[in-house]
């Protein structure tokens, strides 16, 4: 999970920088106002529910909803818009802030250890002096960049009491990287050897093996334990998504916030659907929230159902005409 989370943040640093998708950061801002209101808004629905249909029991696990698993919806989202349109990074990056708060919240309201904020910081700025001198000196391999910045980093989150798995996302800036940008998980035509490259090229085949094996062995919960933690998570999570998701994007354009010039504002009711994707994150959420019991077996199964966003997201290009549906409709 710490490689794809860094495979993940590569994809931004490259979409952000000057003629990438995301450039300039006011349309980066815009997919954290959509991570914001998609976090919001499926809690406020989970919290209602809970009260109407009158189980406080489950009123713990209002943060299950508010994930989104990037793995699965960056490959719904890249299937319905293709590999290089703007959709795609502005998933990710919502994808990641969404777990980067999804982080806090854990932290926050969920706690396993002692947050040590000092700590924390200490050693990361080390780390990352350490990757900035390396930078400096023109080292052109990545390793030098994750074996010691990096470990340095995990030092930090571990000891500083945040998960480990975002260790590597704030040392990929650092490294040295080419103007180009082939994709996520992409062979180029002509391989870079520029070490941002090279690191994506050594680790994409690991880390396609460790998502595999990551939902499988997160994934085994009794069938017969459905109940109405599952329809709370699911309806949350389906319908909470895109509502919360699409109205931060109309907020942060009074604000002043813009969408990429190719990214529409039907593309990110489509987005918002993809996002709908709990999975991985929300079984991560609901073990935080429950103890072993019925109650995060139901949970959990909500986390697993949420895969009905694909065919929901699916629908919603099609009706509005959009990615490969824009294509086809046009021909």
């Amino acid at each position: 999970m710490t490689l794809f989370f860094a495979l993940a943040a590569k994809e931004i640093v490259e979409a952000t920088a000057p003629n990438g998708a995301l450039h300039p950061l006011s349309k980066a801002a815009a997919a954290v106002f959509a991570a914001f209101g998609g976090m919001i808004a499926p809690a406020v629905i989970y919290l209602g529910f809970v009260a109407v249909a009158g189980f406080p029991e489950l009123q713990r696990g209002w943060a299950i909803p508010t994930a989104t698993d990037i793995a699965f919806s960056f490959l719904l989202a890249r299937w319905i818009f293709g590999r290089h349109h703007a959709a795609v990074p502005f998933l990710l990056l919502l994808a990641i802030a969404d777990d980067a708060l999804g982080l806090v919240v854990l932290a926050v309201f969920y706690p396993i250890e002692v947050i040590r904020p000092i700590v924390f910081a200490a050693v990361l700025s080390v780390a990352l002096a350490l990757c900035w001198t390396f930078r400096r000196a023109r080292i052109v391999r990545f390793w030098p960049y994750v074996a010691i910045g990096g470990t340095l980093s995990w030092v930090a989150f571990f000891r500083g009491g945040f998960h480990p798995a975002l260790a590597l996302v704030p040392v990929i800036p650092f490294l040295p990287r080419a103007a180009r940008d082939a994709g996520l998980f992409e062979e180029p035509q002509l391989p870079g050897r520029d070490p941002l490259t090279r690191f994506e090229h050594a680790v994409r085949v690991p880390t396609e093996v460790v998502l595999f094996l990551f939902g499988l062995v997160n994934g085994g919960v009794p069938v017969a334990q459905i109940g109405a933690g599952t329809w709370i998570v699911l309806t949350a999570l389906v319908v909470g998504k895109p509502l919360g998701v699409a109205a931060a994007v109309l907020a942060g354009h009074a604000v002043g916030s813009t969408l990429p010039t190719s990214l529409t504002h039907r593309d990110v009711v489509v987005i918002g659907c993809a996002a709908g994707i709990g999975f991985t994150v929300a079984l991560f959420f609901a073990t935080a929230a429950f103890p072993d019991g019925h109650l995060l077996d139901q949970t959990k199964m909500g986390a697993l159902f949420s895969f009905t966003a694909a065919p929901i997201a699916t629908l919603a290009a099609m009706m509005l005409r959009v990615g490969r549906f824009a294509r086809s409709s046009a021909s």
